[in-house]
């Protein structure tokens, strides 16, 4: 019986232990390598070194197939909105209150939700990621042929960044997934987002709060993050018409008055020609009922689930109450 588990665990081991001679000589491998030499720059024989030193691993693929955004909301929403993280995100507020001040002024993203996002993402840098940024966009690059297009561009972006930032880039650790620092940016969003925020030549989403701070300003900014409105708006409903309107999607498609119309009551403040996206969250009894304005579509473009989105506004109006009470 030993010897039939040890002969089980080799045979799991050792295509990923040795897997990586196989990946390289494939064509999108090859394909890759070209690619950066001739449209990049990047010298041929540096990044063959380079790659015999990534791994493979079973234990990303595996990862990156149980996503926490497969559980229903009643269970999601247990994963952020915990005493600890709410602690964690008064006690950042107040070791960052300067810089957050100064964020919020030149962007117009509030505090509350700027700190929602690196507690949602990183637990105020508690949790940055346990892998290698390039074993993990490897592997899904080179290993996960139902989204290789997508990673082999992040694992493309991630070695332009790290040439650019001056970093090795068998060095920089991040998610699974390839998310790197307190905001856990994709290289892509790195390269498009990523401020020098106290201007010290570097963008160090990594050990730099300021810099990861105004990292998640500039990206919410450039998504049309609207200065001083509202995200979303609980709602009630009577009947049956409103599940018309639970159609898929995240962005605002319904006016107020189409929704008042079929029964649902909404803040009398809200203008009849707005338009609003309405969301259904399962609870273990029932459902809540919410209305998405458009910065809670802006949220969702940093994470397309409005689970996401929504872990993100509870988790800032409980750190904004909480440090309220201890004010």
């Amino acid at each position: 019986m030993k010897f039939k588990l040890t002969l089980a665990l080799l045979l799991t081991v050792l295509p990923y232990q040795f897997g990586w001679a196989a990946v390289a000589a494939t064509d999108s491998f090859e394909s890759f390598i070209h690619t950066m030499v001739q449209r990049h720059h990047f010298q041929e024989s540096a990044l063959r070194q380079q790659f015999a030193s990534v791994e493979i691993q079973q234990n990303i693929l595996d990862a990156i197939s149980k996503p926490a955004e497969a559980k229903p909301w009643y269970q999601y929403r247990e994963i952020f909105l915990t005493e600890a993280r709410i602690a964690a995100g008064v006690q950042f507020w107040q070791d960052n209150a300067a810089t957050l001040q100064a964020v919020e002024r030149e962007y117009g993203v509030p505090a509350p939700i700027l700190l929602a996002i690196i507690g949602v993402e990183s637990k105020f840098g508690a949790h940055t990621g346990k892998y290698r940024v390039i074993d993990a966009l490897s592997t899904l690059g080179f290993a996960y042929p139902k989204r290789s297009d997508f990673f082999l561009k992040e694992l493309s972006s991630f070695l332009l960044l790290s040439r650019d930032e001056h970093l090795d880039a068998l060095q920089p650790m991040g998610s699974y997934a390839g998310a790197m620092g307190l905001p856990q940016f994709m290289p892509s969003s790195f390269l498009s987002y990523a401020v020098d925020f106290d201007h010290d030549g570097k963008r160090d989403i990594w050990h730099n709060n300021a810099d990861a701070i105004a990292s998640v300003a500039h990206y919410f900014v450039a998504n049309q993050w609207r200065r001083g409105e509202a995200v979303v708006v609980p709602v009630s409903a009577k009947g049956h018409a409103y599940q018309h309107y639970l159609t898929s999607g995240v962005k605002p498609d319904t006016s107020v008055q189409q929704l008042r119309t079929a029964q649902v009551h909404l803040p009398a403040a809200l203008p009849a020609k707005l338009q609003v996206k309405l969301l259904s969250f399962p609870l273990q009894d029932g459902a809540e009922l919410w209305a998405g304005l458009h910065n809670f579509y802006v949220i969702t473009r940093y994470n397309h689930s409005p689970l996401y989105a929504m872990a993100v506004y509870q988790l800032s109006q409980a750190i904004a109450e909480r440090k309220k009470s201890t004010n």
